[in-house]
C-alpha cells in the first residue's frame, strides 16, 4: 500500500479504534498532531510508534513546532523562541543570529525526530508587515533577505538531525490582517509588488534545497481569483515553473473557514490536489475527513510519491534518553534558551 494525499488529525494521546480505521484508508497518507495528542516525550514516543505501525510504509507524523505561540509540545521539550526574536537578534548582530536559528532548527528537530514526528511545517517564510494577526512574531523580519538567511540556516539546522523543512504560506500571507482559520483573506497587491518582496525568501530558499512549501488560502486577485492553495497559476505557473521548486506541496487545512465557499470538502480537496498540491490536509472536522474518504477517488502520481518519501528526511540521529548526552546538543539548548525565556 503506497501513501495516499490526505493528512488527517486524531482526536487524543492514543489511537482509538476510528482513529486505527481512518487511517488505514488508502486515502490517508499522514497525521498532523496537536498539543491535545501530548503529554510528555514518553506518551508521544508510545503513539507515533503505534501511527507508524499502521502502515508500509509508514505514514508521515507531522506537527507545527514553529516556536513561540505556536509550539504543540512544550513541557519536557526545550522552550523555542518566537521567529521574530531571531529578526531582532539579525539586526543587532546577523551573524550571530544566523547561528541562533541554525542551534533553534537543530534543537527542534532533534527533538521531534528523537520522539518518533517526521517534519514540522517550519519555517514561515511570510514577511512581517507589522499588520498580520495571525502571523504577527511567528515571521523572522520584515526585509526579504533577513528572512532568507535565518530561514536557510535554520533549514539547515533541522537537515542535521535529519529533518526536512516545509516553508509556509506560499507566496505570503504577512501582508493582510485577515486570518484565514476564521474569515476570508484578500491581498490586492499586483503581482510585482508580491515578486519583489514576499517571494524573495521562497526562491531563495528553493534555490537552497527547500523540500516542502505550504501554499496560503490566501486569495490575490490580480493573478487569480482562487487562493493560492487550489491555484494552477500559483502552484503550476509560479512555484513550479517559474520559481522552479521540485519539492512536496502542501495545503494549508481545507477545514478554515477561508476555504468553505469553494464546495464540499471533496470538491475544496479536489481542487488543491487538481491545481498541484501533493498532499491536502483536513484538521478538527471528523465528520468532513470521513466524508472525504468516502467520495474522493485520488491516486497520486509516482512524482508526488516520489517527493513524499523525500519529505520524511532521516532517521533520528539519537534516541530520546540519549539525545541529552549529546554536547552540541547541549550548546544549542544553552544559546537558544536564552532569547526564548
Amino acid at each position: 500500500m503506497s501513501l495516499g494525499p490526505v493528512m488527517l488529525d486524531i482526536a487524543g494521546m492514543e489511537l482509538s479504534v476510528n482513529d486505527r480505521a481512518r487511517l488505514s484508508h488508502p486515502l490517508v497518507g499522514g497525521v498532523i498532531l496537536f498539543a491535545r495528542n501530548y503529554a510528555s516525550p514518553a506518551q508521544l514516543v508510545e503513539l507515533t510508534a503505534a501511527i507508524h505501525a499502521l502502515r508500509i510504509p509508514p505514514l508521515l507524523i507531522a506537527v507545527d513546532q514553529e516556536g513561540g505561540r505556536v509550539q504543540r509540545f512544550r513541557e519536557g521539550f526545550t522552550r523555542l523562541p518566537a521567529m521574530r526574536e531571531l529578526g531582532a537578534a539579525w539586526d543587532r548582530h546577523p551573524h550571530q543570529a544566523r547561528q541562533l536559528a541554525w542551534q533553534t532548527g537543530y534543537v527542534s528537530a532533534s527533538e521531534l525526530k528523537a520522539c518518533g514526528v517526521d517534519l514540522s511545517f517550519a519555517p514561515v517564510l511570510d514577511l512581517d508587515y507589522g499588520q498580520s494577526c495571525v502571523i504577527g512574531d511567528r515571521a523572522f523580519h520584515r526585509k526579504p533577505q533577513a528572512v532568507a538567511e535565518l530561514t536557510h540556516d535554520l533549514m539547515r539546522g533541522m537537515k542535521a538531525a535529519g529533518m526536512m523543512a516545509v516553508g509556509k504560506h506560499f507566496p505570503g500571507h504577512g501582508a493582510i490582517q485577515a486570518d484565514t482559520h476564521v474569515e476570508t483573506a484578500v491581498d490586492r497587491r499586483p503581482y510585482v509588488d508580491i515578486k519583489m518582496a514576499d517571494l524573495i525568501p521562497f526562491r531563495q530558499m528553493i534555490g537552497y534545497g527547500l523540500h516542502g512549501i505550504m501554499a496560503a488560502h490566501v486569495i490575490y486577485p490580480q493573478v487569480d481569483t482562487y487562493p493560492a492553495g487550489f491555484s494552477r497559476v500559483w502552484l503550476q505557473d509560479v512555484l513550479r515553473q517559474t520559481l522552479c521548486f521540485e519539492g512536496c506541496i502542501f495545503s494549508d487545512d481545507l477545514s478554515m473557514q477561508a476555504t468553505h465557499s469553494y464546495g464540499s470538502i471533496e470538491q475544496r480537496a479536489r481542487q488543491a490536489l487538481q491545481a498541484g498540491c501533493d498532499m491536502v490536509l483536513v484538521c478538527n472536522d471528523t465528520e468532513a475527513s470521513d466524508q472525504l474518504l468516502n467520495s474522493l477517488p485520488w491516486e497520486l502520481s509516482a512524482t508526488s510519491m516520489a517527493r513524499l518519501a523525500r519529505i520524511r528526511g532521516e532517521r533520528a540521529k539519537y534516541a530520546w534518553s540519549r539525545l541529552h548526552e549529546s554536547e552540541q546538543f547541549i550548546r544549542a539548548v544553552k544559546a537558544i534558551s536564552a532569547i526564548a525565556a
